[in-house]
């Protein structure tokens, strides 16, 4: 079928003299803007705004939302992303002027809701990882790992140690090794085995008494929880070490388990993930980290501190909160406090569930994703495990030696059957690799369908499928070309 919706740019509907609204006469006496203004203040020339009417503003933007994926209008099985519903209670909440139009630069007096607000979220973050600080600083996910492992780098500058080395498992999030190298650390990779659990063998090999901090993701990112955890971290922390939790998968653990008890001295939340928060777009974003005691000193600053109760207007005691900077902090990593409108989701979400409601929230993951497991194994082989934590890794390695049939393949042809396609080719551990996270907010009912497309694709023609998707406005593209030779101008 055919997709004939508009897909112009906005500036190629442009027509001189077209207007989305017309403003009346101006009742006080006219000045010119440059007697007003700074020379340097002004623009050359007008900025080269379309000229458009207000129905094909909306008509325009409208249509291109329409061929948009979201959580909100499609099964989203996005493996390592945890991308489920947000409940829209809390987009409500967020959007309350009490929180909505509070400034950065208001007295503390004036802020004490939201203050309260941000401190109650340190302690309930604290208590979910059994850690003893927290800072709600960081902006993002990837943001948060990087700032932990600069709160690292000052603890053992402090110590006087020199500690450099940095082991990331080879299935870990990119972003790992990344971060590692932005704090000024080296990364040395660790092998994972075949179960897709840490190769013990080359982690001996490879821990010494340079290693300042084992970053490791658990449940890992082929949905299975690290069966050596303990055995890691007691090995890293004899040597002086630090273990990082990257907390990307903290969906799967909820109620359960906290890093804190596994062995963790830090670890960041995606808050988007875990709880409840906006998905993407470049944001805005958040990612609160946590800490253990003899870290806390170093931690970003604000963070928002409880002082003893005073007496109101009323003459009733109450709390009092403010912002304050660790002793040694490493210094802010984000302007004014951070995204609080984020952590305001995500205060609500937790909130509402309270503690046997986020501990559901894992069991309903993990069992959303080992029935996906179980149902689609026999035609998408799952290398590692038979069972799985809240995501897995399936391979179409059989499939195109079969048939010709790649995972990229599965993944474009999903998008014609009103599913967005899961994770591929990541990790890299597993040939041909699909990541499916399904998580707790799908029905049975979603699940089965997917699962009977699934089935459907992979009895399809190879050449049919080489060429999906059918029904959007663009097929597939040449990815090499376009990496080669973008195309940066329309028409």
């Amino acid at each position: 079928m055919e997709n004939t919706r508009d897909t112009k740019l906005i500036f190629d509907l442009s027509r001189s003299g077209c207007r989305g609204a017309v403003l009346p006469k101006c009742d006080v006496p006219e000045s010119d803007v440059a007697s007003l203004l700074p020379a340097g203040a002004l623009a050359e020339a007008p900025p080269a705004l379309p000229e458009v009417t207000e129905p094909q503003v909306i008509r325009h933007f409208v249509n291109l939302s329409k061929q948009n994926m979201s959580v909100d209008t499609h099964f989203y099985p996005l493996g390592s992303c945890t991308m489920k519903y947000n409940p829209k209670r809390n987009e409500r909440a967020a959007a309350m002027p009490g929180f909505a139009e509070v400034h950065p630069y208001q007295p503390e007096e004036t802020a004490q809701g939201m203050l309260e607000m941000l401190f109650e979220m340190q302690e309930i973050l604290k208590e979910i990882s059994c850690m003893d600080a927290c800072s709600l600083q960081p902006a993002a996910g990837a943001h948060g790992e990087l700032t932990a492992l600069l709160v690292a780098a000052a603890y053992f500058r402090d110590m006087g140690e020199d500690r450099k080395t940095v082991l990331v498992p080879d299935n870990a999030h990119g972003t790992n090794p990344a971060s590692a190298a932005m704090a000024g650390f080296e990364s040395v990779t660790v092998k994972t085995d075949v179960d897709g659990g840490v190769c013990m063998d080359d982690f001996r090999a490879k821990l010494d008494d340079s290693i300042a901090v084992f970053m490791i993701t658990n449940p890992n990112t082929v949905g299975i929880f690290e069966p050596n955890m303990r055995e890691i971290a007691d090995a890293v922390h004899e040597r002086g070490g630090l273990i990082y939790l990257d907390g990307a998968n903290m969906n799967a653990i909820l109620g359960i388990t906290r890093p804190g008890d596994f062995g963790a001295d830090m670890q960041h939340y995606n808050p988007h993930k875990t709880f409840s928060g906006p998905h993407g777009g470049g944001g805005p974003g958040a990612g609160p980290i946590c800490v253990v005691d003899k870290l806390a000193p170093y931690l970003p600053g604000p963070v928002v501190e409880m002082d003893a109760g005073v007496r109101g207007p009323d003459s009733a005691a109450s709390a009092h909160y403010s912002l304050a900077t660790p002793q040694k902090s490493i210094g802010k990593v984000r302007a004014f406090f951070s995204n609080t409108g984020v952590l305001l989701r995500a205060y609500c979400y937790i909130r509402t569930h309270g503690p046997e409601g986020l501990r559901a929230v894992s069991e309903n993951a993990v069992l959303n994703a080992n029935y996906l497991l179980a149902r689609i194994r026999h035609i998408l082989p799952v290398p590692q495990g038979d069972r799985c934590m809240h995501e897995f890794v399936a391979s179409a390695s059989k499939l195109k030696s079969d048939k010709g049939i790649s995972a990229m393949d599965i993944a474009k042809r999903l998008l014609d059957f009103g599913f967005h396609a899961p994770t591929v080719y990541f990790p890299m551990t597993v040939k041909e690799s699909i990541m499916i996270e399904p998580t707790e907010t799908e029905s049975k009912d979603t699940l089965d369908a997917f699962v009977e497309t699934l089935f459907r694709i992979t009895e399809e023609d190879a050449e049919f499928l080489q060429n999906a998707p059918h029904t959007t406005a663009i097929s597939r593209p040449n990815e090499v070309a376009a990496a080669r030779n973008p195309c940066l101008a329309c028409g």
